[in-house]
């Protein structure tokens, strides 16, 4: 019967689209809006997930977002206050002095043994403690 049904529906469109309305979950249009079978509205499911992912992103803002912010901040803070005769390293590993500053192109020549090297100062990592 079962292959009656699907070759009779693929021989006669009419037929399965007759079969397809008489199921109640298609022919009832409060079943194809999301309402329950008692007909209450579907709205509560928007607030679950609303209230599932404000939690997920007040978690997220705190151990991800909030850090890298406070790291950028000290970051810049110690760029800032970088001068001539500090120790530094670059984000490549370099050490070196500072030996001048070139606030036209915002870089920073470092001095490394008897060479002279020009670096971003973005590239600076962090001072080197003595």
């Amino acid at each position: 019967m079962a292959l009656n049904l699907i070759f009779g529906t693929l021989a006669s469109p009419q037929l399965a689209v007759s079969s397809f309305l008489s199921n109640p979950l298609f022919s009832n249009p409060l079943f194809a809006l999301g309402a329950g079978a008692d007909g209450a509205a579907g709205g509560g499911g928007m607030i679950a997930q609303f209230g599932f992912l404000i939690p997920l992103f007040l978690i997220m803002y705190f151990l991800m977002i909030r850090p890298q912010q406070k790291k950028q901040k000290e970051h810049k803070n110690m760029l800032d206050e970088l001068k001539k005769g500090d120790k530094v390293v670059t984000s490549g590993g370099m050490y070196g002095d500072i030996f001048a500053f070139n606030e036209k192109r915002d870089s920073v020549v470092l001095r490394v043994g008897e060479v002279k090297l020009e670096f971003l100062k973005s590239a600076i990592s962090s001072k080197v403690k003595d």
